[in-house]
This record gives C-alpha cells, sequence and structure tokens, in this order.
C-alpha cells in the first residue's frame, strides 16, 4: 500500500504534527478514511488533490475546527484532539482574507495580540515587524479597501504571523488572485517560511503551485493519500495513475511487462528500468509528455512510427499530437516545432518510463493500493 505518512521522508526526527487513524464523514459520506499523516517541524507540507478529495477538512481537523469521528491528533507528541483552535499553537489563513473593514491595518495586525492583552509598545513594534516581513513597511494608517488582493492577503499573514505560531495553516490562500500575483506571493511564502521558521501547511488544487513551494506534497483522492513525497518523487516517479494524470500531463497507456527491464507497448518493445512485476503481466505505463522524442521516420532508434496530428504554441514550448500505427493519440511536449501530417517515428529512454501496477479493482484504484 501507498505510505499514507512522511515519516520515512524525516527518518528518527521528531514530527510535529501526527495524525493518527483519522476517520471523518458529513451526512454519511467518509470524507477521511483512516488517514495517517506525520508532519516534520520547519517543513513546507501541501496537500494537493481535486476538490472533495479531504484536503480542507483534514486542514481544519489539524485546526481544530473539526473533530475526527475515530482518531487522534497530536502536536509533538501531546494529544490535541480536544483542544479548541485558539489554544492551539497555529494559525490558519483561508482565501477570504477575513479582514476587518472597520479597522485600520495595524489594527487588524494586533487583533490577536490585543485579545491576548499583550502590552501596546510590544504590540506596535511587532506590527512594524510583520509589515516588513510582507513588504509593507509603512501601511500601518491604511484602510483595508485602499489595498489589492495580493496586500489584503499580505495583511492576512501579517495578522497570523504575529502571534508567533509554530504551525501555519493556509487553506488555498492564493485562489483569488490573478496568475501573475498570484506567482509573486508563492516567492513571498517560500521567503517567509525560510526566514520564519514557521511550519506551513498549505491546502491547494493547483499542481504547480505545489511543486513550486513544497518540501514535500501530499498528494489525495477521494479521502486516502495516494502518495507522499518530495515535488522531484511525485512528479518523476508518480506510484499510481490517479497521481501520473493529476500531476502534469500525461500518456498513460496499457503495457505487458514481459521480463524485467521489458515493457510491451502497443506491440512495440521498450526498454526501461523497472523490476520485480514478473513476466507477461497487464502493467499502466507513464510518460512524460517531455520525453516523447520525435524522430525521423527512418531513424533505427525508432520504436513506433506516426503521423503529427494537432500542434499549439504554448511560448516555451510546442504541444503536440502524434497519433501512432495503433490509434493512440500521444501527448508531446519539444522545443521544436513538428507541423500535422508529418511523418515520425518516436523514442523513449528507458529511464523516462515509469511502471505501475494495474488496481485489482475501484476499491484499490481509490486507495492507491501497489503489490
Amino acid at each position: 500500500m501507498v505510505p499514507q505518512t512522511l515519516r520515512g521522508f524525516y527518518e528518527l526526527e521528531k514530527a510535529l504534527i501526527d495524525l493518527q487513524g483519522i476517520t471523518k464523514s458529513f451526512d454519511g459520506e467518509v470524507i477521511l478514511d483512516d488517514l495517517n499523516l506525520s508532519i516534520l517541524e520547519n517543513s513546507f507540507v501541501t496537500l494537493l488533490g481535486p476538490s472533495g478529495c479531504g484536503k480542507t477538512t483534514t486542514l481544519r481537523i489539524i485546526g481544530g475546527f473539526e473533530k475526527p469521528d475515530k482518531g487522534r491528533v497530536f502536536f509533538e507528541g501531546k494529544d490535541i484532539t480536544n483542544v479548541p483552535p485558539n489554544k492551539r499553537q497555529l494559525n490558519t489563513v483561508f482565501q477570504k482574507y477575513a479582514l476587518f473593514p472597520h479597522m485600520n491595518i495595524a489594527d487588524n495586525i494586533a487583533f490577536g495580540l490585543r485579545i491576548k492583552k499583550k502590552p501596546e509598545n510590544y504590540i506596535r513594534d511587532k506590527i512594524k515587524y510583520a509589515l516588513k516581513l510582507v513588504n509593507l513597511d509603512g501601511y500601518e494608517n491604511r484602510s483595508v479597501e485602499s489595498l489589492s488582493g495580493g496586500q489584503q492577503q499580505r495583511i492576512a499573514i501579517a495578522r497570523a504571523i504575529v502571534n508567533e505560531p509554530r504551525l501555519l495553516l493556509l487553506d488555498e490562500p492564493l485562489g483569488a488572485l490573478d496568475l501573475k500575483l498570484r506567482q509573486e506571493m508563492q516567492y513571498e511564502l517560500i521567503r517567509l517560511k525560510n526566514e520564519l521558521g514557521i511550519t506551513f501547511i498549505y491546502v491547494t488544487h493547483d499542481q504547480e503551485e505545489a511543486l513550486t513551494m513544497s518540501d514535500y506534497v501530499v498528494v489525495m483522492n477521494q479521502g486516502y493519500i495516494q502518495q507522499a513525497g518530495t515535488p522531484e518523487q511525485i512528479y518523476n516517479e508518480p506510484e499510481n495513475a490517479f497521481v501520473a494524470d493529476f500531476i502534469g500531463d500525461s500518456n498513460i497507456v496499457p503495457g505487458v511487462m514481459l521480463k524485467d527491464r521489458l515493457v510491451r507497448i502497443f506491440g512495440a518493445d521498450f526498454h526501461c528500468v523497472d523490476s520485480g512485476f514478473g513476466e507477461n503481466k497487464p502493467v499502466d505505463v507513464v510518460i512524460r509528455p517531455e520525453d516523447v522524442e520525435i524522430l525521423p521516420p527512418d531513424d533505427p532508434k525508432g520504436i513506433l512510427h506516426g503521423r503529427m496530428s494537432h500542434i499549439i504554441f504554448k511560448g516555451e514550448m510546442y504541444e503536440m499530437e502524434c497519433t501512432s500505427s495503433d490509434g493512440f493519440e500521444w501527448l508531446i511536449h519539444s522545443t521544436e516545432m513538428h507541423e500535422p501530417g508529418k511523418e515520425v517515428a518516436l523514442y523513449v529512454k528507458p529511464s523516462n518510463i515509469q511502471i505501475m501496477n494495474k488496481p485489482a479493482s475501484e476499491d484499490e484504484e481509490a486507495i492507491g493500493v501497489e503489490e
């Protein structure tokens, strides 16, 4: 089974957050099913998946806004399952910034500190420190309405970090921003995490966001963790078809593992680097679009042959489709243009072919079971 924890990545280091056997249902529908997850201090972990996969529910359970039906939540080894949100050493930043429009920026940032009855001198110093961190020096007296969406998001983050949380939860905080602003804020969050030493748990359905910012990515679907690992591991070594299809573009094709390091795809034999699947066993094969090489039709390296059918210019590369002789439409990304109608041969390096077991049932497909 795909591991439902990041503990393996942390070796013997102590986890800050440890979720054990978390199950949660709403109106009879299971949202999380026996979920286990450990998160190391000072890491940036992203919960990634489609709508309804359970990622926001997981975040809310960590934050104390929801209680699990079963399972326990531990913070540095202490059971906090029944501890209310305001008693946990964490803060949450939501997609809707929840700033107070009747307060200026300074009062918005100071809100939590005043509830804790901190001295005013301390609060003033914290406001200046937080505004400097989010690159909004001198904004103390401005109104919320005078700020752009990106600036409001920074104020929401500043309000969270002045409380010096050990853990910062971010629930799709960049979803309402335009593309350029979202990309800028991604770099800001990385910088803040590195400067502050706070653990970040980030929820998104945006694959690029997850790969760009995270130390570790947890891919979720239907209440289960499909795969957990570094961005490079998730992208380059997907453990099942869902992860391969959800993270970036993929060609996922049926194959037969003839023997170790040799797979047959549409009647053509490809060398690969995988072993241990047995002989003559049906498998799923994942090949990324950028890993399909286009060659002249008479090139001896060519394994499959076909005709270019579609092309889209995307700035940094061309996205093309090639219909091979078996009728499969191969998605290909390349910096070289190949006109539709052109006869070509296709080749894939052994190291760029990923082999996966076919799930034996729909339940195994949901869970992400690997033999």
